[in-house]
């Protein structure tokens, strides 16, 4: 398997975009990209985990594995139009489709994850203003942006007590994207069903 992993180290992410800083923590050493993200997975914010890992793969990748990771949690309710553009821009990332996916996240919901799905792809470079408008170029940084907030946001709906299990799901198969695998992920066991409640019986009265 190749690597799909962009940068030496993860000091290099970092400095490639520098308001990834505001987000996740930089790394105070040389460590490989993939071995901090493994820290930060395993630190007290493992979120940030996330973050870090949509800057280290390229943007074709990082909008994929976020479609993964929404599709996974929401299941059924992740199926839309911001999904399915979404992913035919990572099947086909041509220009066409690209602006299909930047108009579909403009019309939807900014707090449905498909959204930000489609507008990763969207922004995953060139022009991202209206046609009649001046040319902006998208920042570097949004495509990695907006796939971390479509994969936080979709965890963030999930059952509390799952949370940091989806985190983990999230983040491990990105990790074995990165390392050349699939991203496919492993859904956590759901939370058990707290015992029902038993009936005491009533003491036998006394005469």
């Amino acid at each position: 398997m190749s690597s799909r992993v962009r940068f030496s180290t993860a000091g290099d992410v970092c400095e490639a975009f520098k308001d990834l800083r505001r987000i996740a923590p930089a790394p105070g050493d040389a460590s490989a990209p993939l071995d901090y993200v493994r820290r930060l997975l395993a630190s007290r914010r493992p979120i940030d985990a996330i973050a870090f890992l949509a800057h280290v793969l390229p943007r074709r990748e990082a909008v994929w594995w976020a479609r993964q990771c929404v599709g996974a949690t929401l299941g059924p309710r992740a199926e839309d139009e911001a999904l399915r553009v979404a992913d035919a821009w990572v099947r086909a990332p041509e220009e066409e489709r690209r602006r299909a996916a930047l108009d579909v996240a403009a019309a939807g919901d900014p707090e449905r994850p498909t959204t930000w799905l489609a507008r990763a792809a969207g922004r995953s470079g060139g022009n991202i203003s209206a046609p009649e408008q001046k040319p902006i170029v998208a920042a570097p940084a949004a495509c990695a942006q907006a796939a971390n907030a479509a994969i936080v946001l979709a965890i963030c709906a999930q059952d509390p007590r799952t949370i940091g299990a989806w985190i983990a799901a999230c983040v491990e198969a990105g990790i074995r994207f990165a390392e050349g695998g699939e991203a496919r992920v492993i859904a956590p066991r759901p939370p058990e069903a707290a015992p029902a409640a038993r009936e005491v019986p009533l003491a036998p009265r006394r005469e």
